[in-house]
């Protein structure tokens, strides 16, 4: 039997669902100081699911001001561990408990299968909030060697109120990859999800509270990257902001800090992450599943998507082969039908990117397998999962972040040359190595400059490691691990001297 109900038993719950339309800030919801709105799009159908608050300025400072009384009177930054720590494990079961509403939001919104919303809302956002809801309490301190009429005491302490700013490809899990550390932490928080998809970190925010999470120690604040991120970049009251999305705009948080206050950033954004296929490879089910995931996985919007599928010469014939047939019996189409494999990109405007890119790739003489357009048939923002061979690593669908359903095969001869086109990127997220000679294996894994490195088997590992890039992929921070709190966390030392 199914784990999962119809389609028609999804958009019922759809029917019902009450669509978030108004900022979050200080508990309440509030509409924009401004009275504007932005129209917020289902793109696997084109129609409007209702209208949200479109924030600026003047609403990120309404909601710095909360947080930072919330933060300065101590009622979640000086509590307990233990206490903040019975309020996130409250706030996982809440979401355990909501998530098949919060999946359906999150599908209509984004164009992600419910497969992949269930999964990720039912199983790992929580996950996030217990485990660092258990770590609250297990964190220590240390005591310097000193003399013996000194004590020195290193200790750590919430850095203040923290900016989060979200991408729109993983809305709710993004959310509590940030929330759930700096909540633990003792942080409090103004975050800013995705104009694009703003609805599940909004109800969130109202499950936060049911939880015992205080008024003020999380603010919602939806709105567009030039206004709403901007300001929380600039805000000379902000103490730290974690970003994840493109690089382009993560650079632009490097400028922000350094105008205003000099607020550390933390940033987790684009990748161009390989494949390895070496000639020992065995061509089985589990490649071929993880080559098929790692490109098509939510329609390849994925910063740490393997595009780059790096094959030597010997194999290439027999895994093209493979993955041709997995390719052509996936399934494109309505997000909330559980028999759907890919869903719809974000948005019109991110579906033509993705199909100039494709067009891109023919130009440049690259070979269409399969795929290589919009979806027939289907009227929203739907791409057919590509499969280019004959990709040259000087080429731009090779260089660029694609950010959509297509696999491009490079063929190569031997270990050195794969790695050394793997290593030709400006990006350093990702990679994943296909070998059954572990001396290969540890070769290559360090030898990569990327932050994860997944070894026959693709995969961005679990709440306990930590994700983050090298070169223009990130910063030193990392999201997920015990890493993660670092960047909510700064460092005192106590000096007492004794008598």
């Amino acid at each position: 039997m199914s784990a999962y109900k119809s389609a028609e038993q999804y958009r019922d719950v759809a029917s019902r669902l009450a669509i978030p339309s108004k900022a979050f800030i200080d508990g309440e919801w509030q509409a924009a100081a401004s009275g504007n709105v932005f129209e917020n799009i289902d793109p696997a159908t084109g129609t409007m699911l209702g209208l949200v608050a479109s924030c600026d300025g003047a609403d990120v400072d309404r909601a710095v001001r909360a947080a930072r009384r919330s933060f300065e009177d101590g009622g979640w930054s000086r509590a307990a561990p233990e206490e903040r720590k019975a309020v996130l494990l409250r706030l996982a079961d809440l979401v355990r408990a909501h998530a098949e509403e919060l999946a359906v939001l999150e599908s209509l919104d984004s164009g992600k299968t419910i497969k992949d919303c269930l999964n990720e809302i039912g199983h790992e956002v929580p996950t996030f909030f217990q485990w660092y809801g258990e770590l609250a309490d297990k964190s220590f301190g240390k005591v310097a060697p000193t003399a013996e009429k000194v004590v020195a005491m290193i200790v750590k302490e919430p850095i203040g109120v923290v900016g989060l700013v979200l991408p729109w490809n993983f809305p709710l899990l993004m959310a509590a990859w940030k929330l759930a550390p700096a909540l633990a932490a003792g942080c409090s928080a103004v975050l800013k999800p995705a104009e694009q998809t703003p609805l599940s970190a909004l109800r969130l925010a109202e499950l936060a509270i049911e939880a015992g999470l205080p008024p003020g120690v999380l603010n919602v604040v939806p709105g567009f990257g030039e206004t709403a991120g901007q300001a929380i970049g600039r805000h000379s009251d902000i103490d730290a902001v974690s970003f994840t999305g493109s690089t382009e705009v993560g650079a632009y948080f490097l400028k922000y800090a350094s105008e205003s206050n000099l607020k550390p950033v933390g940033l987790e954004m684009g990748g161009k992450s390989p494949m390895i296929v070496l000639d020992d490879a065995d061509i089985d089910d589990a490649l071929v599943s993880s080559a098929i995931s790692a490109a098509f996985w939510n329609g390849g919007q994925n910063c740490s998507a393997n595009m780059r599928q790096i094959v030597d010469r010997k194999v290439k014939d027999a895994f093209l082969d493979r993955v041709l047939e997995r390719t052509r019996a996936l399934q494109v189409g309505d997000p909330l039908d559980p028999a759907t494999d890919l869903g719809s990109m974000v948005s019109a405007e991110h579906k033509e990117r993705v199909l100039s890119y494709i067009e891109i790739g023919r130009s440049e003489g690259a070979r269409v397998l399969a795929g290589g357009g919009a979806s027939e048939g289907l009227s929203g923002s739907f791409v057919d999962p590509t499969v280019f061979d004959g990709v040259d690593p000087s080429m731009r669908v090779a260089r660029e972040e694609i950010f959509g359903p297509v696999l491009g095969v490079i063929p190569v001869d031997g270990v050195d040359e794969a790695l050394r086109i793997a290593r030709d990127t400006d990006y350093g997220l990702h990679a994943t190595i296909f070998t059954r000679d572990i001396d290969k294996a540890f070769h290559l894994a360090r030898r990569l400059p990327c932050g994860t490195v997944a070894v026959n088997g693709f995969t961005e590992g679990n709440v306990t490691t930590p994700f983050g890039g090298y070169k223009r992929s990130g910063s030193l921070t990392r999201d997920n691990g015990t890493e993660a709190v670092d960047q909510y966390l700064q460092t005192k030392t106590i000096w007492i001297s004794l008598r």
